[in-house]
């Protein structure tokens, strides 16, 4: 009787519920649905922490970012807003539970070199040139390392499976958006010039779609060869990855297809464990040649005139054109304004986000090409290594770059040393996901925007927590109460 009561009041409460909402948005009255909805999803931060961090990572493909000439928001609906909540959910789950994180988490060198990278941030947001701009961007970077390094490492702690619901959760929030994208793109015979926009208004051109595709393409490959999926699943993944292998085809991003060979080629030394010193002293070599024969090399790329065309064998050779492409030559510009930045400030650089409203004054005229512009509307530096350097000096692309290495080091020593082998394919996935970012990040920077930090964030997050699982794992096989 008294569950059925029970079921009663929770009729009455959510037909109420529904019936207060349809009469607010009847009366163009929004606040009460959107007041309704934090509530909810307050709720839902709380008690299903996991099903809401699910949520927002699959809504991330989704997500539109409103920042058009009519509405300057700022930020992407609907993920952002989710992301914010999660943030205060995380502040006072962290004050009020002592064990929300794990210790070996907070302590992991991964975090540690996140710390200083924020801290650095904040120290040259102080100085910076336009401090509100620096501020915000800082904020938008706390709050996706949060929901999705900081929280996500709560949620896979949990439960290691919820690792692959994590990457699942955008995957199948990125596959209507693929789909979306080739049917809008057909409509134009596929061609090139199209296919830099046709993702709009979901992604805000081909190279940061392109981009999150490549991320994504190593761990649904590797889903293939996981015994845990039944083989009629097994075999709807193969579907998918000569799908989004399709997809990344047709972006025409040469970014994109050069970080997928990269990331084959990192996989082969991994698989067959050629030693790091042996990597090392290749990367020497091959450095030593480039430098000693550097004349030559630019003869030859100076005479290439091969422009972006929907030609794959053209636009493949286009990719160093350095003369008359205008994707190339742009981007050349945009990096000579960021040295010329980094030569200006060198230590605390023009503050994190500026770059845009900052580099006009230090464009050359011969440099210049028909898409420059010196509103600052075109995009940043494209590049994770050298933006940094403008904004935040020498110590804020260092830091970059030292995650980087140590993430690849790590990532490594964690795939050789985890047994289980589901565990192994979710690691290298998450290695050679985070390698095409890397390799994109020479060419562009996307970390500002939620499509890229929700995947970048969170494959670190994976491999710092198998790797903190597999040394608690060693560690009580070599405790003596346990020999015992």
């Amino acid at each position: 009787m008294i569950k059925d009561l029970n079921i009663k009041y929770f009729y009455i409460i959510a037909l109420t519920f529904i019936l207060i909402n349809s009469i607010s948005i009847g009366l163009e009255f929004y606040y009460v649905p959107i007041i309704s909805f934090i509530l909810l999803f307050s709720y839902i931060a709380f008690f299903h922490l996991n099903t809401l961090l699910y949520l927002i990572v699959f809504l991330v493909p989704m997500s539109i970012n409103l920042n058009s000439n009519d509405i300057k928001l700022g930020l992407s609906l609907p993920t952002e807003p989710l992301i914010i909540i999660v943030l205060f959910i995380f502040i006072y789950q962290f004050i009020a539970k002592k064990d929300f994180l794990q210790y070996d988490f907070l302590k992991h060198p991964f975090s540690i070199v996140i710390y200083l990278s924020l801290l650095w941030m904040f120290f040259t947001s102080i100085t910076s040139q336009i401090p509100l701009v620096s501020f915000k961007y800082l904020t938008s970077r706390i709050w996706f390392i949060v929901a999705f390094y900081f929280v996500a490492s709560v949620v896979f702690f949990q439960n290691k499976a919820n690792i692959k619901t994590f990457i699942w959760s955008y995957v199948f929030g990125f596959i209507p958006i693929i789909t979306y994208t080739i049917i809008h793109h057909s409509l134009y015979n596929f061609r090139q010039i199209e296919g830099h926009w046709v993702m709009h208004p979901f992604f805000n051109d081909h190279t940061s779609y392109a981009a999150m595709i490549a991320m994504f393409t190593p761990f649904i490959f590797g889903s293939i060869f996981d015994k845990e999926l039944s083989p009629l699943k097994r075999r709807f993944v193969f579907v998918l990855f000569i799908y989004f292998l399709f997809a990344v085809a047709l972006s025409y991003t040469r970014a994109a297809w050069l970080s997928l060979v990269v990331a084959f080629g990192v996989f082969l030394l991994v698989y067959y464990k050629v030693k790091m010193r042996v990597i090392f002293v290749l990367f020497l070599t091959v450095l030593g040649i480039f430098i000693s024969t550097k004349d030559q090399v630019m003869m030859y790329v100076e005479k290439n005139n091969n422009r972006s065309s929907s030609n794959y064998l053209e636009h493949i050779k286009s990719a160093y054109n350095v003369t008359t492409d205008v994707s190339n030559t742009e981007r050349i510009n945009r990096w000579q304004c960021a040295f010329r930045m980094f030569h200006e400030k060198p230590f605390l650089g023009y503050g994190p986000g500026t770059y845009q409203f900052e580099y006009a004054p230090f464009q050359k005229k011969y440099e210049k090409t028909i898409i420059s512009t010196n509103a600052g509307t075109k995009g940043n530096a494209h590049s994770e290594y050298i933006g940094p350097l403008a904004e935040s000096g020498v110590l804020g692309s260092l830091l970059v770059i030292i995650l980087l290495f140590l993430v690849i080091y790590k990532g490594i020593k964690v795939y050789h040393a985890t047994e289980n082998k589901t565990s192994k394919i979710v690691v290298i996935s998450a290695l050679l996901g985070l390698i095409t970012y890397f390799t994109h990040g020479t060419l562009n920077n996307f970390l500002d925007t939620d499509k890229a930090s929700a995947p970048f964030w969170g494959f670190i997050a994976i491999i710092a927590v198998i790797d903190i699982e597999n040394k608690l794992k060693i560690s009580k096989q070599n405790s003596p109460l346990d020999n015992e």
